[in-house]
């Protein structure tokens, strides 16, 4: 590509909805025996507890595009008041009930209006906004990972990830893949992943001239 880029392109790469469906697998796996406290701990998205993010993917899982503008119109058209919504219909009894919630949904493919890619990195980007501050470690396909940067770096929808990376050359330290021009920032791929979605964690991990405070 002319800004430089090496990525795996989407057609090489076609079972989205296998990969999300493992991904919301292993999470489970690594939630559903939390204590209380870690259920209330902050997760990565700000003002949301663990529980709160892990019912907002439920929420997300069983939406469906009539049922997401329906709920959007109820909502006055304010998404985070839907969210809100949602979130707080989930997370109304015990941890276990919003457990039970997510676990109803592994393998659904509902979801609402938007790129496949968009529920992707929900379910990737959102567990490790769980994991991270329980000290959880996940290894993710790389080939997910680098398919998601290529996304949300070409996109300013919900993140806006596209205006946070103009003007920057971001470089995998742990895989083939490079994008943009400008000044470099360097760092493991799901790093810079976590960088180009907001999450300011992971800056700790980066290094080069692109860095920005």
């Amino acid at each position: 590509m002319a800004d430089g880029t090496k990525a795996t392109r989407p057609d090489t790469w076609p079972d989205i909805w296998g990969t999300i469906h493992t991904e919301r697998h292993a999470l489970l796996a690594d939630v559903e025996d939390l204590t209380p406290g870690q259920w209330a701990t902050p997760s990565l998205c700000t003002g949301r507890s663990v529980r709160d993010t892990l019912a907002h993917m439920a929420a997300t899982a069983r939406m469906t595009p009539p049922g997401f503008f329906a709920k959007l119109a109820r909502a006055g058209f304010r998404f985070e008041v839907m969210t809100a919504r949602e979130i707080a219909e989930l997370t109304t009894g015990t941890p276990a009930d919003t457990l039970a919630a997510f676990r109803a949904q592994l393998d659904s493919v509902s979801h609402p209006p938007g790129p496949v890619d968009s529920w992707l990195g929900e379910t990737v980007v959102h567990a490790e906004d769980i994991r991270r501050p329980l000290g959880i470690a996940r290894g993710y396909p790389m080939t997910a990972l680098t398919r998601l940067a290529d996304f949300y770096r070409g996109s300013n929808l919900i993140v806006g990830g596209k205006r946070r990376v103009a003007g920057l050359t971001l470089s995998a330290t742990d895989t083939d893949w490079s994008a943009g021009s400008g000044p470099e920032v360097r760092g493991p791929m799901l790093a810079l992943l976590l960088a180009i979605t907001g999450r300011r964690v992971a800056h700790t991990e980066l290094e080069g001239a692109g860095c920005r405070p």
